[in-house]
């Protein structure tokens, strides 16, 4: 199934392997850009090997500034 501004390529084995999205048709898709955030964040983490949610951020900075992060 073909999808407008969506291609597949297909490598040497003739397997689909990459995805090419036109970003001017897609651009506003909440979930075309939700799925290209995490996949920026997967990269972020195997690059800096450690990740902290954002949740046990606002815990630590909480505590750090003396506030109760009991809200959170």
């Amino acid at each position: 199934m073909e999808l407008a501004g969506i291609k597949y390529t297909k490598d040497a084995a003739r397997r689909k392997r990459y995805l090419r999205i036109d970003l001017d048709m897609h651009e506003e898709n909440e979930a075309l850009q939700d799925f290209l955030d995490l996949l920026e964040i997967e990269a972020a983490k195997k690059e800096k090997g450690e990740y902290v949610t954002l949740e046990e951020f606002m815990k630590k900075e909480y505590r750090r500034r003396g506030l109760k992060d009991d809200a959170i």
